[in-house]
């Protein structure tokens, strides 16, 4: 009989996770855009968080605001867009046209299929007006560079048409038109979200005209999107994948097919490997602790997550709708929380009892980490947009 699939334990999937996830000592990025391209996307829903991802992965995180800003908005190597389950991410701008034929076009139909039917069920004007309102917006959006809403507004008044979105559903509210075909534009990879109007810690954007990316087939660039996710965080099941894909179960089995991924076996059942990635990993040569914000896609990255955070450790750290909080980790597991008070002072609780002189350690490095964000942070103040039972608590 052949041998099976190779096993793949907790320790080894931890190792993979420090070293490719930049966030042992040794494997820290010199550039956000390296950031970027080690984790296939940073979660962008609240803007502080990408920041606070690269700056925990940079060897000079001193760096972390200014080459972050210009990634983001003058070279826009890194572009702001929705992808994978309707969520904002923020992508190296390689991968951005791999993003919409994999993830964005399936959304996007569903999305303005929704706000027409949303439209005509308040009596607002239909499809044939929303695209001429479209093509106006587009079209100012295009001379300005950059915009805002209200802005838009001032060249195309239509877009502060109002109606009531979901009538009769639980999130039954009034909206302008702008609010809603703006979502739906970014869906689509029509506009992006450009440069904040405050701070790198705003949520208030302007929009600008998406960049040209070639139509990519949809079959072959889920084939990618996937081997590229698999290579920074397999192993992964498929469960993993389908959660952080969004797909259907047909297309995550069609795309792991079209890479021949390999089968390995995990403690939670059959995992996969991007081709030729089943041979193991060295740990790294140094204890590591890393301080990562809400939202951060390491902490997000599977649907099974035992063997890097314990069940017990949730309900501090989760907020009711599954969004994670700030979390304190040491050598590839979650151990605590963290968060930044009105001071600015960076305060850490350990949730784990490590126990005698790995407690010594992890306290110490962790401690060193906390220091670490304090000085690049500077005069920012940083509260997550989904907070957490220990975040609030630490805040005080």
């Amino acid at each position: 009989m052949g041998e099976g699939p190779r096993y793949i334990g907790v320790a080894e999937r931890r190792a993979r996770l420090g070293l490719r996830h930049r966030l042992a000592g040794a494997a820290r990025a010199a550039h956000p855009v390296e950031v970027a391209d080690s984790l296939v996307a940073l979660h962008g829903t609240d803007p502080a968080t990408v920041y606070l991802a690269v700056g925990a992965r940079l060897a000079e995180p001193a760096k972390t605001v200014a080459e972050t800003e210009r990634a983001l908005y003058e070279d826009r190597a890194l572009v702001r867009m929705h992808g994978m389950r309707h969520t904002v991410f923020v992508f190296p701008a390689g991968l951005t046209a791999v993003v919409h034929a994999s993830t964005g076009l399936a959304v996007a139909a569903r999305e303005r299929a929704t706000l027409v039917k949303h439209m005509a069920a308040a009596g607002a004007p239909d499809a044939a007006w929303l695209a001429e309102v479209e093509q106006s917006a587009l079209a100012a959006l295009a001379r300005r560079g950059q915009a805002t809403a209200a802005e838009l507004a001032e060249d195309e008044p239509r877009l502060r048409e109002r109606f009531v979105y979901g009538v009769g559903k639980s999130y039954e509210g009034m909206h302008t038109v702008s609010t809603r075909l703006l979502r739906v534009l970014g869906v689509e990879g029509k506009v992006v979200r450009g440069r904040p109007l405050g701070s790198w810690t705003s949520s208030q954007f302007r929009w600008a005209v998406a960049p040209e990316h070639p139509e990519l087939d949809v079959a072959g660039a889920q084939a990618e999107l996937l081997r590229r996710w698999l290579a920074a965080c397999g192993p992964a099941t498929e469960a993993d994948l389908k959660w952080w894909t969004g797909w259907r179960v047909t297309e995550v089995r069609r795309a792991l097919a079209a890479i021949g991924a390999q089968a390995v076996s995990l403690d939670d059942g059959t995992g996969y490997v991007a081709e030729g990635d089943a041979d193991p990993v060295p740990e790294p040569t140094e204890p590591w602790a890393a301080l990562l914000p809400a939202l951060d896609p390491t902490a997000m990255g599977w649907q099974r997550r035992e063997w890097y955070l314990a069940p017990e450790l949730w309900p501090s750290l989760f907020d009711r709708s599954g969004n994670v909080g700030p979390t304190v980790w040491w050598n590839g597991r979650v151990v605590g929380g963290w968060a930044q008070r009105g001071d600015g002072e960076v305060v850490w609780r350990l949730l784990e009892d490590l126990g005698g002189g790995e407690r010594r350690a992890a306290e110490a490095a962790i401690a060193a980490e906390a220091e670490r964000l304090r000085g690049w942070v500077g005069a920012a103040r940083v509260t997550p947009r989904f907070r957490t039972p220990l975040e609030r608590e630490l805040v005080g």
